[in-house]
């Protein structure tokens, strides 16, 4: 004991030395930040540019800094290459990199080659590390070292070097997994094992499908290798960003938390229903209506829905002007038709260059009635008047309709007529399906739709391409003038953390920086670096074409499992998924490990995955909970007092006045509304009134015990789960996916409730 303390006072005195470090990096960037504001907003427009493009990169390093408090050191590396000193080189491992004012490191971000041995290291491939620990760390104290000795020729006795600590190297992870579950996701960063950091920092390039059962860490997995990368390959993400498409907004309020702590900011976080500029789809669908939607066939519907705007009218129109009769005719409009098409421009941008082939056409009528040459001046003149005539606009616009994605879509979708001529291939029964009322409410399925008509729309002016082109020209001049500060700095002796791009981009907008996440979100035609996409089986054909445009190099992350999925519209394989989008330009890892579920209701899940045929993933659950699932049978009438009990019992064992600990009740849909009424009713009496006014008044995003259905915890975990009547939930809409979703929740008991005959499989 006296060495292994010896080994904790050692380590306490490195870990203060770091946090002092970090203190002295904070306080430098606040002081920048600092002085940049106190020059106020005066100067030259230039200068009140590059201020405030200072200012940015100080807040953002600040921001950093503050984000890494919390476990800032984990791990220690002890190589068997000596230091040219002859001690043993000693390696400290943490959430950023860290140096002091002479360069030399002091703390290697998690994320570097040199730290790979961290997570890759074992026995039989010791990649030259002789001894791996951990550091057990409470706020900024360290409360234990835990070791694993990769060379043991090196050993010692208690009293040694190498000794001090216990030799096992999985006390960190069943830590962590045991401990209570909160309202945010934490990281994995100290506990990364060696198939998931393989698959963390694989290639960029391509797309990477990870496949894997409930409790591989599939989701953690995902964001830490949106962090490697941006570490890896900074200059090629930072400006463009990473893109995370999660399955609901409770899901990001979930996971929020773990780029930051990782020291990662420049990740856009959204889901599907809200990643078109201006449109926030929340409305859940029938899963039939979704799986029609969802057919690759909204491609063509839309097409030919834009193309239905651009129409040879029925007869000639025959318009006045100056007294002179000219004749807007069905030849001329079908020929101007064809040339603009011919441009291959979207329909709204390719309306310009109709309307001026039209107007030509007619000034030439209008020139051959006069009976003379008419000058540029002239021409330019009578080509002003046709445009202001209402009867011509009114023809044009017939011919060649001017359309907003939104109205376009609600046409297609509340007009019966428009929806039979754009849609051929549905059957009349499909077609009545997916028809509702005019300006309803959009729903997630819709917005794939939205994204292929502002594609084939675009714009409906020219002033975006001026705009373009005269904020090319300021991005010239800002690259120019910022690689002169950038010179005149080096040459001062100063160190500016950015490359010239990124700070004329700062400089360029004139004011604050927008972040990445700013920018994106009022630019449909966005795209990305990356694209991570989490729960990534329930998207539909038509969702991965929208995704597949915002990341023209195809470089992805995809995470799921194809057993969990619960819409008509989702996939039950990957090659079927991705194939139409992707090509053969994906490659496939398996996630095999269960480190969040119990031994015992990982095997009743996949014996129940099998019993129904299910494509469930091989898992190993990689630890055994005593006690790990309860069966509770009721007689007729008594399943709500049953779930109350049960949720007090729980909540008593596993939630914590400090906000931490998370029992759920997941039920089919049609069950939660007396369900929460009873856990409401039971509560007070066996917590207390107190405590009970306690979690009531919580967020939702930080509620301890909750009542939902199985869309809902897509994703999430809690510490113990009541599932009620298993054959119900399998009833509902996602079938038996949301029993094998709602199954594998906890991470330490589950307690099933039920009248009926559990399912086939679930018990052993």
């Amino acid at each position: 004991m006296a060495g292994r303390q010896d080994e904790i006072v050692h380590e306490q005195a490195v870990v203060d030395e770091l946090y002092a470090r970090l203190d002295v990096l904070r306080a430098r960037a606040r002081g920048r930040l600092r002085d940049v504001r106190r020059e106020g907003p005066s100067g030259s427009p230039q200068n009140r540019s590059e201020r405030d493009a200072f200012a940015t990169l100080y807040e953002d390093r600040a921001a950093q800094l503050d984000a890494v408090e919390d476990r800032l050191a984990f791990g220690r590396l002890d190589l068997a290459a000596p230091e040219p000193d002859g001690e043993t080189a000693v390696r400290y491992v943490g959430r950023i990199g860290l140096t002091d004012d002479e360069q030399r490191s002091l703390l290697t971000d998690w994320r570097a080659p040199a730290a790979e041995a961290f997570y890759r290291a074992t026995s039989l491939q010791p990649a030259g590390v002789r001894r791996r620990r951990h550091l057990v760390t409470s706020g900024r104290r360290v409360t234990g070292v835990e070791d694993e000795l990769l060379d043991l020729e090196h050993a010692t006795d208690d009293g040694g070097q190498l000794g001090a600590a216990s030799l096992s190297g999985e006390g960190a992870l069943l830590a962590a997994l045991a401990t209570r579950r909160t309202g945010r996701m934490s990281d994995i960063v100290a506990t990364i094992q060696s198939e998931q950091d393989r698959i963390i920092r694989s290639d960029l390039g391509g797309a990477l499908v990870v496949q894997g059962g409930p409790g591989t860490g599939k989701t953690a997995v995902a964001l830490h290798r949106a962090a490697y990368l941006l570490y890896a390959h900074r200059r090629q993400l930072e400006r463009s960003g990473v893109l995370l498409v999660g399955p609901s907004r409770s899901f990001l309020r979930y996971i929020d938390q773990v780029l930051p702590s990782l020291g990662e900011t420049g990740v856009v976080s959204t889901t599907l229903g809200e990643l078109l500029p201006g449109i926030t789809a929340t409305v859940v669908e029938d899963g039939a209506v979704a799986e029609i939607k969802g057919r690759l066939l909204w491609a063509d519907v839309v097409r030919r829905a834009v193309r239905a705007r651009e129409r040879v009218p029925e007869r000639d129109v025959r318009v006045q002007l100056d007294g002179h009769h000219l004749v807007i005719r069905r030849r001329d409009v079908r020929d101007a038709i064809a040339r603009a098409r011919r441009t291959h421009r979207p329909h709204n941008e390719a309306r310009t260059g109709f309307v001026r082939d039209m107007l030509a056409r007619l000034a030439e009528q209008y020139q051959a009635a006069e009976g003379r040459e008419h000058t540029p001046e002239d021409r330019a003149m009578v080509l002003e008047d046709l445009r202001g005539m209402r009867e011509v606009r009114v023809a044009l616009n017939l011919a060649w309709f001017p359309i907003s994605p939104k109205k376009l879509v609600d046409d297609l979708l509340s007009r019966p007529h428009r929806l039979a001529e754009a849609a051929p291939e549905l059957t009349d029964a499909e077609r009545a399906a997916v028809l509702r009322a005019p300006w309803a409410p959009w729903t997630e399925s819709d917005v794939p739709l939205l994204d292929e008509a502002a594609e084939l729309l675009g714009d409906d002016d020219d002033v975006s391409r001026a705009e373009e082109r005269a904020l090319a020209a300021e991005r010239a001049e800002a690259l120019r003038h910022a690689r002169s500060v950038l010179a005149s700095g080096a040459a001062a002796g100063a160190m500016i953390p950015v490359d010239a791009e990124t700070l004329a981009e700062r400089f360029a907008s004139g004011g604050p920086r927008l972040t990445t996440a700013e920018r994106a979100a009022t630019d449909r035609a966005w795209t990305y670096g990356h694209v991570v996409v989490d729960e990534a089986q329930e998207l539909s054909p038509m969702a991965w074409r929208l995704l597949a445009r915002r990341v023209p190099t195809r470089s992805m992350t995809i995470v799921g499992d194809v057993a969990q999925t619960a819409s008509p519209a989702g996939a039950r394989s990957w090659s079927a998924a991705l194939a139409p989008v992707l090509r053969d330009g994906w490659r496939l890892e398996e996630l095999t490990v269960s480190y969040r579920t119990p031994a015992a209701v990982a095997d009743a899940a996949q014996r129940v995955a099998k019993a129904v045929g299910l494509p469930a993933s091989p898992l190993t659950a990689a630890r055994e909970v005593p006690g790990a699932i309860v069966d509770v049978e009721v007689r007729a009438g008594g399943t709500a007092d049953a779930v109350a009990h049960a949720v007090a019992e729980l909540a008593r064992e596993f939630v914590g006045a400090d906000g931490g600990g998370r029992v759920a009740v997941i039920a089919d849909a049609s069950a939660l509304p007396s369900l929460r009424a009873a856990v409401d009713d039971a509560l007070p009496d066996v917590l207390g009134a107190d405590e009970f006014a306690r979690l009531a008044a919580q967020r939702p995003e930080d509620q301890q015990v909750t009542v939902l259905a199985p869309r809902e915890v897509k994703g999430l975990e809690y510490d113990a789960v009541v599932l009620v009547e298993p054959v119900d939930v399998a009833a509902g809409p996602g079938g038996w996916s949301d029993l094998y979703v709602a199954m594998t929740r906890p991470t330490q008991r589950l307690t099933v409730v039920h009248e009926r005959a559990l399912p086939p499989g679930f018990t052993g």
